[in-house]
Order: C-alpha cells, then structure tokens, then sequence
C-alpha cells in the first residue's frame, strides 16, 4: 500500500497550477492533503476528484479559506472521524481520520505557533489532546499519522538550527511535544531508514529559499511500532511542485 501526504496551500490555487500529474505519478492508494483553504459555502463537493477515489475531508468553521483536511482513499474505509476526541478542533478542520481492517490513518494539519509565538499557547493544548486521542486509538490497532506537523525534531531537519532555535517550528516547547508524541509507540519513518540524510519538505516563499534549499522537514509520515516492520519506504518528493511544501510518501505492506 502506498500512501502520499501534502500540504497544497490551497487545493484551489494548486490545481489551477496544472501539475495534478506530477503528483498522482506515484499512484497513492490514499492520499492525504492539508491546508485546503476551502469555504465550507463554497464548496459542497471536493474541488479534486481523480477516478477510482473516494473523498473525506473537512474545513474551517470558523474562519473563511482557512486549514482544512482531506484524505482521498482507493479503499473503502470502515469509519470516518474528524477532529479528534469530541471533535475538537474540527471548528479548524485540524484533522481527518479513517479506520480500515488494520490499521487508522489520521492526517494532520498541526497549528502553527504563528509570529512571535502568539499561537504557542493554544499549540500546546492542541499537543496534549492529540496524544489523548491517538492513545484512544492505538489501544484497538495500529496507527498511521500523516501531515504537515509544524516543527523540525532535530538540528538536522533544518538547514539553519542556530537561526531558528526559538522560532516557531523549532522552540523547545514543540520539539519537546513532539518527542513525547514518538513516545507514545511511533516511528518517524523517514528519519529511521534516512539517519543521516538532510532533505526538506518545506521552504519559505521569501528569499528564494527553495532554490538555495533552506528548507526544514515538518511533514511526516508517523507509524506506530506495531507496524513499522511492514514500512519498505520512506521518502520526501522533492520532485513535485507547485506549493511551499512537497510530499511526503510511505509504501507499507497493509
């Protein structure tokens, strides 16, 4: 089974870019994608819709062109749930999961801690909730999380650590939840069959920094330890264009 995430920056502008090919190449059997920036008025059906797939996919409430999540599935799913427990966050549309026979798949879009760290606060809460929730469902199967998770673990998934210690993505606060995330019994896939390589899923449009490869790696594939001896793959796109981010792919025997 393969698996594909991105975040598009707007599903909209992404496909009026017309390089939809350049990504369904990899022929994904589910396709995760963050940040829609979809109107919940405006769009009653999913704007992206290639043959042979299902969509779920959920948006912000309460702010207009804002987040939002989709997964587009070739498999029938058993169950569908947005947000996480209770639905919170689903008012930003933060998350979308579905169950198969043996496994969930939850993709994110993780809040980002925004300048000056105003958001950093809420991004906590959003941390500890997160935990609650994928405890709830590893406790029946084994979990895949995708997404764009908004920080950079390590000094090696940023070209400039030292610039960036306390900016948002890299402060202590987030690495040190997302290690408490791992703990819970996840494998970041990339990171454990690429040890030493430094390759980025993300780079600001200012300073062209995706030509000069400023980029920093926020966009994971996470699989639980009960599953992480089926992974055969684990590999960031960088081949594929047309938002501020790339994807990033799994290929897992499921």
């Amino acid at each position: 089974m393969r698996l594909v995430s991105f975040n598009v920056n707007s599903i909209n502008a992404y496909l009026k870019k017309n390089l939809v090919d350049q990504l369904m190449q990899y022929d994904p059997d589910l396709l995760g994608i963050e940040e829609l920036k979809l109107s919940e008025k405006e769009h009653k059906d999913f704007p992206f819709l290639p043959e042979g797939y299902e969509p779920y996919w959920t948006v912000s409430k309460t702010k207009k062109g804002y987040a939002g999540t989709a997964i587009l599935t070739k498999r029938k799913p058993l169950s569908v749930h947005y947000g996480l427990l209770e639905d919170k966050y689903d008012d930003e549309g933060r998350a979308t999961t579905l169950e198969f026979d043996d496994f969930y798949y939850v993709n994110l879009y993780t809040p980002n801690s925004g300048e000056e760290l105003k958001r950093l606060p809420y991004r906590m809460v959003f941390e500890d909730d997160l935990r609650d929730y994928l405890k709830t469902l590893m406790a029946r199967k084994g979990v895949i999380v995708s997404g764009d998770l908004n920080v950079a673990n390590e000094p090696i998934d940023l070209k400039n650590p030292s610039s960036n210690h306390h900016s948002a993505g890299f402060t202590d606060e987030e690495r040190e939840k997302f290690k408490k995330l791992l703990s819970l019994g996840f494998k970041d896939t990339f990171r454990e069959l690429h040890p030493e390589e430094r390759k980025y899923s993300y780079w600001s449009y200012f300073r062209k920094a995706r030509a000069t490869n400023a980029g920093w790696r926020i966009d994971y594939f996470l699989a639980s330890e009960n599953l992480f001896d089926k992974v055969r793959k684990a590999e960031i796109l960088n081949d594929v264009y047309g938002s501020d981010h790339c994807p990033v792919l799994l290929d897992i025997d499921l």
